[in-house]
């Protein structure tokens, strides 16, 4: 082995600075006093649920969303005093769950918030709910007004529960048309203003990542962030131009450099053959580590400060690149799937792009046999 010989066979870093950096940033742009809620679902979008939360509180997050009773309950034992909403659906024993987590409870039906205030009295708290409303989702809550102020109503007085929120979610903050937005946004204002002179205490919140960066419109009591605390751009674009920066790279290493010569083929099904002699770089990392079978043939890894293409069929342990017939890189060397190195970078945006998905599918599928690694 080289002098490069590397300590992980595949290893994701996670910039917690730059996750506390995001969060300062998106708080400073909110109207008034709206709190920031930092989403670390799904395992913090695959960066780290319990140390991205802990990250986020630093920069100014003042409560957290998960979608899970068990995300809840693992987050709490890290964040003992945490405001956390789960935000998904609940079966009895999940909601079992969440309340031994304190977890804050989403409500969208009158029979869940009775089964809420029936398990209350065993469990010896009043757990904060908040109301759903669909404004055209299409998925949890209903789509009456009348149904949504009358559970608003019925929650306020409820002595079981404590009335926490009103909410909904927009179906196309990201998108270029305001159009179906901007309705969304008005239905929610019909029934949320009013609500909210009923039950002075309640915390209005409708804004995900692309709405928060519309503007105060959206703001209401409270956002919640996903994936821009995580330097990922909502509008699948350059986070930057939000003033967003990337948390999460990707790092693997060159296992082998073996000589192609013209008309020798790599991987399964002969997708790629040599059109020259060249160099072939075997990276021991591939879709059993979330890297794409799809990005086959189609996307670029990073080697010695400089591109190279990936080429033939991602398999799931290895993936294979061209480094040009001339390449003097050793077999060893650092290479960075996703992230920077030297001038270059390769964005989450980027392969999203070429899979016709979305950056955070990218993040969060990076899978939990690629250890994280963490610093600030």
């Amino acid at each position: 082995m080289s002098a490069h010989e590397p300590f992980q066979r595949a290893m994701a870093v996670v910039d917690l600075g730059a996750i506390e950096r995001n969060c300062s940033h998106l708080k400073l742009g909110l109207q008034g006093n709206a709190e920031l809620c930092a989403v670390v679902k799904s395992n913090g979008y695959g960066h780290g649920m319990a140390e991205c939360a802990e990250a986020a509180m630093r920069g100014g997050a003042s409560r957290l969303a998960v979608a899970t009773a068990t995300e809840a309950f693992e987050l709490r034992s890290r964040l003992p005093e945490a405001p956390i909403l789960v935000m998904g659906a609940l079966t009895g024993a999940e909601l079992d769950v969440a309340m031994q987590a304190r977890a804050e409870i989403a409500v969208w039906r009158m029979g869940f918030l009775a089964e809420i205030s029936e398990r209350a009295a065993m469990f010896g708290f009043r757990p904060r709910v908040h109301v759903k409303y669909d404004t055209g989702m299409g998925r949890l809550g209903d789509r009456d007004p009348r149904v949504i102020e009358a559970l608003v109503d019925d929650a306020a007085a409820d002595e079981r529960v404590e009335l926490g929120g009103l909410w909904t979610h927009f179906a196309t903050a990201d998108e270029d048309d305001e159009s179906f937005l901007r309705e969304q946004l008005q239905r929610f204002r019909e029934v949320a203003v009013p609500a909210k002179e009923r039950h002075r205490g309640i915390t209005l919140h409708a804004a995900n990542s692309a709405a928060t960066l519309r503007g105060a419109d959206f703001h209401f009591d409270m956002v919640r962030c996903g994936v821009a605390i995580y330097g990922l751009d909502p509008f699948g674009e350059d986070a930057s131009s939000h003033g967003l920066q990337p948390a999460m790279s990707l790092h693997g290493y060159l296992a082998e450099v073996k000589a192609a010569l013209a008309g020798d083929s790599v991987g399964y099904g002969r997708t790629w053959t040599a059109e020259s002699d060249t160099l072939v770089g075997v990276i021991p990392v591939g879709y059993g580590d979330g890297y794409r079978r799809g990005l086959s043939n189609r996307a670029d890894v990073l080697v010695d400060g400089h591109r190279v293409p990936g080429v033939g069929t991602i398999s799931m342990d290895n993936l294979t690149v061209d480094l040009g017939p001339g390449s003097e890189i050793e077999m060893g060397a650092p290479v960075v799937l996703l992230g920077a190195q030297g001038e270059d970078e390769i964005a989450a945006e980027e392969l999203a792009e070429r899979l016709g998905t979305i950056n955070y599918e990218i993040t969060c599928g990076i899978s939990l046999r690629v250890p994280r690694a963490y610093r600030r």
